[in-house]
């Protein structure tokens, strides 16, 4: 039973009973505005706005005790055309582990 307590959310209805979720929710949410991660703009009448999703996960430590409640504002970016919809293209930086990694199999 205590495995079903700290299970992650599968919709936002899910999540917006609970109040560690909600706190997640601000936290992404206040994240993106203090990054200016996104900006408002007026949309083309012939175009068709693109959804977001929220994505809910436990990070665990080590031990497998929690270590936070990760919420996840996500574009559904599947619908989208380079140089239509977007310009600039998210390059993800790669884990300090994943480099040590590589180093050792290299060399």
């Amino acid at each position: 039973m205590a495995l079903l307590a700290e299970s992650e959310p599968v919709s936002f209805d899910e999540a917006i009973t609970n109040d560690i979720w909600k706190l997640a929710m601000k936290e992404e949410l206040s994240s993106i505005e203090k990054n200016k991660t996104w900006e408002i703009a007026v949309l083309p009448p012939e175009k068709v706005p693109i959804a977001v999703k929220w994505v809910f996960k436990v990070k665990l430590k080590p031990d497998g005790t929690i270590a936070k409640h990760k919420a996840r504002l996500v574009a559904k970016g599947f619908m989208q055309k380079e140089g239509l919809d977007y310009s600039e293209v998210f390059a993800p930086v790669a884990r300090l582990e994943t480099v040590r990694i590589i180093i050792a199999i290299a060399s």
